[in-house]
C-alpha cells in the first residue's frame, strides 16, 4: 500500500472497518479501546461469514467436499500465522482459544513434565494476569518458586534487577513483549538470550505486540510465544501458541479427546504428530480462517508501516497528554507504544472519567486491566486507558483531548 504525502494510514483503511462509521450518544466513534480488543474489517467478517454460508463441517475428518475445503482453509490460515511470525515450520503453531489458554497449556503440559520443588520461575510485576495466574496455579501444585523483575522508575523492563534474578534454579521466564499498563517493549530478544545461557526456557507474551510490530521469533530466539486473534484484527475465540518443534513434540497433551490421537485403546492411546497433539475435540474453525484472513490484511498493510504509523500517532498523543499537567501518566514517555494509562487528579475516579468520555462517543478502557500487582506496586487502585491501532486518527486525537479536558474541568479537576 503506497501512500500520498497528505495521507495517513488510517485513510486508506478506515472504510474496511463497518462498526467506526457509526454515532455513540449522538458523536461520532472514537475507538480508544484497542489494547483490549481490536476492530475487525470487513474481509475478515466475511471470510467468517463464508465458512459458515459455504464449507460448514468437520476438519481433518471427512472425504466430502465440504470438510476438505474448511480442512484446507483452516490448515491454509495455520500456515499464514507462522509466516507472520517467521516460525520454521506450520508445525509450530498450535490453535488455542486465546493467550491464556496457550500460557496454560504450557504450564499444565511442559511446566508440570519439567519441574519440581525449588525450581524458579522469573515473571515481572507488569505481567497480565494471565501470566501470572497459571504459574502461581504451578507453584501451589509442585512448590516451585515465583520471582517478580520490577519496573524502573522510568517504567520499563530492568534488565539490570533481571540479570540479578538469574541463577541456576532458574528454569523459566515468562515476559510480556507490551506491557498493557506501562506501553514499555521489554528486550525480548536479550531476555532470551541471557536466559538460554543459564539453561532456562523462555516463554513471550505478545499479545500487545503481534498485531503491532513485525515479530520474528527466530530473531527472539523464545521457546513459546503467545498472542491473541481478538486484539489483531480477528474474531474472539481463537489464538495460537508458537512453540519450538523439538520442544513441542517432548511435550505430553495438554488435553485429550478426538482429534489429537493416533490411535485408542481400551488400555492406553497414542497421538497425533505436531500441531494436532494438542488440539482437542472440534476447533474454532471458523475462528481459525479468519485469522488467517486477519493474518492477510495485515500483512498486505505491512506491519513496519502499521507500527511507524502508530509511533507517530503515540508521540501526538503523548506530547499532548503531558501538555495537561494534571494528569498523572504511567511508563515512559518515549520509545513506547501506543497506549498511554494515565489517572486524572485525586478525587476523578478512572470509570466516571470514561463514562464521561462515553457520553462524547469516545470508548478507552478504565480498571486495573488485568495487571492488580503492576497496580498496586504503582500505588494506585486503577487507572484510564487510551490505546491507539492503525485506523485510528490524529483529528480522533485532537477530540479526545478537547473531550478530556471538558471532563476534568465538569469534575473539577481542571480549572
Amino acid at each position: 500500500m503506497v501512500l500520498t504525502s497528505d495521507r495517513c494510514l488510517a485513510d486508506s483503511v478506515r472504510s474496511d472497518f463497518p462498526i467506526l462509521h457509526q454515532s455513540i450518544n449522538g458523536h461520532p466513534l472514537i475507538y480508544f479501546d484497542n489494547a483490549a480488543s481490536s476492530q475487525k474489517p470487513q474481509c475478515v467478517i466475511q471470510s467468517w461469514l463464508s465458512y459458515y454460508q459455504q464449507d460448514n463441517a468437520n476438519v481433518h475428518r471427512g472425504a466430502h467436499t465440504l470438510s476438505n475445503r474448511a480442512t484446507d482453509a483452516f490448515e491454509e490460515a495455520r500456515i499464514k500465522v507462522a509466516k507472520f511470525i517467521n516460525a520454521r515450520s506450520a508445525k509450530e503453531i498450535i490453535y488455542t482459544r486465546n493467550a491464556s489458554e496457550a500460557i496454560n497449556l504450557v504450564a499444565r503440559s511442559w511446566g508440570e513434565s519439567n519441574l519440581k520443588a525449588g525450581d524458579e520461575i522469573i515473571l515481572t510485576i507488569m505481567e497480565h494476569h494471565s501470566n501470572i495466574v497459571p504459574w502461581q496455579l504451578l507453584a501451589q501444585k509442585l512448590g516451585v518458586i515465583l520471582k517478580f523483575v520490577p519496573p524502573t522508575l522510568a517504567g520499563e523492563f530492568d534488565l539490570l534487577e533481571f540479570k540479578n534474578l538469574l541463577s541456576d534454579r532458574t528454569k523459566l521466564v515468562s515476559v510480556v513483549h507490551v506491557s498493557n499498563t506501562l506501553g514499555c517493549v521489554s528486550p525480548v530478544a536479550e531476555i532470551t538470550k541471557l536466559s538460554h545461557e543459564i539453561g532456562a526456557k523462555v516463554l513471550i507474551d505478545a499479545c500487545q505486540s503481534v498485531p503491532h510490530m513485525p515479530i520474528d521469533v527466530q530473531t527472539i530466539g523464545c521457546d513459546w510465544l503467545v498472542a491473541s486473534g481478538h486484539k489483531m484484527c480477528a474474531p474472539t475465540g481463537i489464538g495460537f501458541l508458537y512453540g519450538r518443534e523439538e520442544i513441542l513434540d517432548a511435550m505430553p497433551p495438554f488435553l485429550g479427546g478426538g482429534e489429537m490421537i493416533a490411535e485408542v485403546y481400551l488400555d492406553r492411546s497414542t497421538y497425533a504428530e505436531l500441531p494436532h497433539k494438542f488440539e482437542a475435540g472440534t476447533p474454532a474453525i471458523g475462528e481459525a480462517i479468519a485469522l488467517g484472513s486477519a493474518v492477510d490484511y495485515l500483512t498486505k498493510i505491512g506491519m513496519v508501516q502499521i507500527h511507524d504509523y502508530e509511533q507517530e500517532l503515540i508521540a501526538y498523543l503523548m506530547a499532548q497528554m503531558q501538555a495537561i499537567p494534571e494528569l498523572s501518566l504511567y511508563g515512559p514517555m518515549h520509545d513506547r507504544a501506543g497506549l498511554i494509562a494515565f489517572n486524572a487528579p485525586p478525587g476523578i475516579h478512572a470509570n466516571d472519567l470514561a463514562a464521561l468520555l462515553d457520553q462524547e462517543g469516545i470508548a478507552i478502557r478504565s480498571g486495573h486491566h488485568c495487571t492488580q500487582p503492576l497496580h498496586r506496586y504503582l500505588g494506585i487502585n486503577g487507572s484510564a486507558r487510551a490505546s491507539l491501532y492503525f485506523y485510528n486518527t490524529k483529528a480522533e486525537i485532537d477530540r479526545f483531548i478537547v473531550a478530556l479536558k471538558e471532563s476534568l474541568v465538569f469534575f473539577g479537576g481542571l480549572v
